[in-house]
């Protein structure tokens, strides 16, 4: 069970590092969570872990972990489809979604960071 925890907390770790470039780098938050190498390791190592985790207190984790990226995906899927229906005049207005994904995704890594440092599930 240790090192699953430990696998959690490298996975949570790689999302962050992802969120920093974002957020010291010159690519967004956004961007940096889901092109950059970190969080796309980090999904994978979730995939890979998840049968492990089946069951336990830790499962609730790599449930969020696996779905903040994917719903991330899919709001920024949005964000574009927008774009392209408002020929282009959406762009005007899409950094304020851009920035409340880029923020939500901050506050579901913290939250699931401290969740698992209280050595407690996922309430989602």
């Amino acid at each position: 069970m240790d090192s699953l925890v430990t696998w959690t907390k490298v996975v949570y770790a790689l999302h962050a590092f992802s969120l920093l470039t974002g957020i010291i780098g010159t690519a967004t938050v956004v961007g940096a969570f889901l092109t950059g190498w970190p969080s796309i390791i980090a999904v994978v190592l979730n995939y890979v872990k998840r049968s492990e985790a089946r069951g336990t207190w830790l499962d609730s984790h790599f449930r969020w972990q696996i779905r903040t990226f994917w719903f991330g995906l899919l709001w920024m899927a949005l964000c574009g489809a927008f774009i392209v229906a408002t020929l282009g005049i959406g762009l005007l207005f899409v950094w304020l979604p851009i920035t409340l994904v880029g923020l939500w995704f901050v506050y579901r890594i913290v939250r699931g960071w401290v969740t698992l440092a209280d050595r407690r599930p996922m309430y989602v």
